[in-house]
């Protein structure tokens, strides 16, 4: 039984799934703000005291409050029941629930500053299209060919792009092993895409 778990975004979303990737249970919760506090007793209410042998994490990239909460909790809970630990591609598990359509497909992941984390991908494949990128809408516009763009700033670059379907959708854990197995067996360690906001103070 694996445990996936996402905290990337604005939602809060863990599932419980068979290596095949069929769903036991799953939770989705759009919360904004607060998932720690959140996380942890929705995965122990999910769980009702049984022991995954795995746990995988989205890493990102995405809000970095957000990716430090998920992550940390997978690490405590992973230490705790002696189970492997492996990051999974947030902006993958996103388009991994986008219609199933041919071509590509772009997440687009609202990033701060007004700029977009941004990655193509191959919608049946799940392959990546190129590097994650963090970009204005405009930038992303410029270079980002996919129809299809899901996640938060979806409806950004394709306002600014002027053409193309967005769906502003939220990953669910519940789509992890549909991941091909180099995007969820990264390190457990955030993906930023982008230097954080706060720096450290120079030295008197």
């Amino acid at each position: 039984m694996i445990l996936a778990l996402d905290t990337s975004t604005a939602a809060c979303t863990a599932a419980l799934l068979d290596p095949d990737g069929s769903i036991i249970a799953a939770r989705d919760i759009e919360i904004g703000r607060g998932h720690a506090e959140r996380l942890v007793p929705m995965i122990e209410d999910m769980l009702s005291g049984h022991v995954p042998t795995r746990i995988i994490v989205g890493v990102g990239p995405g809000s970095f409050t957000g990716l430090r909460v998920g992550i940390a909790a997978a690490h405590g809970m992973a230490i705790g029941w002696s189970v492997p630990l492996t990051g999974m591609n947030s902006l993958a598990l996103l388009v991994a629930g986008s219609p199933d359509e041919d071509g590509k497909v772009a997440a687009a992941v609202s990033g701060g500053h007004g700029e977009l984390f941004v990655q193509t991908f191959d919608r049946h494949k799940l392959n990546t299209h190129g590097p994650v990128m963090n970009l204005r809408p405009d930038e992303a516009a410029a270079i980002t060919d996919a129809p299809v763009v899901v996640g938060s700033g979806a409806e950004a670059l394709v306002a600014a792009r002027g053409r193309g379907q967005a769906l502003p959708l939220f990953p669910s854990a519940s789509n992890a092993m549909k991941l091909p197995p180099l995007l969820r067996s990264l390190d457990c360690k955030p993906i930023y895409a982008r230097a954080p906001d706060a720096k450290p103070k120079a030295a008197a």
